[in-house]
């Protein structure tokens, strides 16, 4: 069963054929970041300009690359929530009007849950139960997944997803868009211990928090420049010199993906899954890998570099699951749902 896989949910426009879910046979990606980069994150605006531009091309390059014409597409998959709604109303608009022309079941996929589908295209797949980290710009959850379809959300983000703090700390100490890799690449060359940073304490044992860690290393920055808390955020790059800008980095992801490691190690122990799954763009981070791997006693499960950002291949291999267990969805019904918690999509 060959599935197209669409994904325009944010600053990607993404399309890719996956075969029986597991065998990726294409995995286009038009990204957006150095459009947004000018800005130092993603414009809702542009980003759905962006992908009206490119949606077509991408779509057909998918096709062409898996050798695959019309004829021997099943099914269609499109990611509908969670994300900017000027994206996701793009590719399922693209999705719904192909269902309708080219007769094919259309196959609606929520973005957070597909990031872990993409541990499914590597060689050995994870096994039930499985608990799933998600971590990526827009997302931070803990997920216990029983079966396909059968999940519990344990913990997440009380304000800032994990990435969307690595954007903002990079812009407070001067380095690039996007954070995640630009952190991690200044942190190499510092003193992870150069400032105390401190860790958020919560009520809900699984659920995390980053605003306070942003903002301490705001303040924190302010006070090693010697300016107080009135002065602005966007003029204290240029007070720091390299050493410090490094120190900074490190010290911020350590704290960062301690508190992340925190909580992932506390679920396994509680609920002894089979698998351990890091999914979405901080997924890339080798010292989180390398720091969660110490502490967790099973091999943890990573997508390959290129599908742990935003993707269709995802979509496509979860959609052929959905395919399995649920009928297709009208392309005259469809909506997107910008703001879809998980807790809501249990199939």
């Amino acid at each position: 069963m060959k599935i197209l896989g669409i994904e325009s949910s944010c600053d990607e426009t993404a399309a890719s054929v996956v075969q029986d879910g597991r065998i990726l046979l294409s995995n286009v990606i038009n990204s957006q970041i150095d459009i947004h980069a000018v800005y130092g994150g993603v414009v809702p605006e542009v980003a759905a300009r962006s992908h009206i531009e490119v949606i077509n091309p991408v779509i057909n390059q998918a096709l062409t690359e898996a050798n695959a014409t019309w004829d021997d597409i099943d099914a269609i998959a499109v990611t509908y929530a969670p994300g900017l709604i000027g994206s996701l109303l793009v590719g399922t608009l693209a999705a719904r009007t192909l269902a309708v022309l080219k007769n094919k079941p259309l196959y609606p996929i929520h973005h957070v849950e597909a990031h872990v589908y993409a541990n499914f295209l590597n060689k050995s797949q994870p096994k039930f139960p499985i608990l799933a980290l998600i971590v990526s710009g827009g997302h931070c959850q803990l997920v216990l997944f029983r079966d396909h379809g059968d999940y519990e959300l344990l913990g997440q983000t009380q304000d800032d997803a994990v990435g969307e703090a690595f954007d903002k700390v990079a812009k407070i100490i001067g380095l690039p868009y996007p954070g995640g890799p630009s952190i991690a690449s200044a942190a190499m060359h510092g003193n992870p211990t150069a400032y105390h940073l401190p860790k958020a304490k919560l009520s809900g044992k699984y659920d995390f928090s980053f605003s306070g860690l942003k903002t301490a290393v705001l303040r924190a920055v302010q006070r090693e420049v010697g300016v107080d808390f009135t002065f602005p955020s966007s003029g204290l790059a240029e007070r720091l010199n390299d050493v410090q800008r490094h120190d900074f980095a490190a010290s911020f992801q350590r704290i960062a993906i301690e508190t992340l490691v925190d909580k992932t190690k506390k679920a396994f122990y509680d609920y002894s899954p089979n698998s351990v799954v890091i999914a979405g763009g901080v997924a890339a981070n080798q010292e989180l890998r390398r720091i969660l791997s110490q502490q967790i006693p099973l091999p943890i499960e990573y997508a390959p570099m290129n599908l742990c950002t935003d993707n269709a291949a995802m979509v496509a291999t979860l959609g052929y699951y959905y395919a399995q267990k649920k009928q297709p969805t009208s392309p005259f019904e469809l909506e997107v749902i910008p703001s879809l918690s998980m807790t809501k999509t249990n199939w």
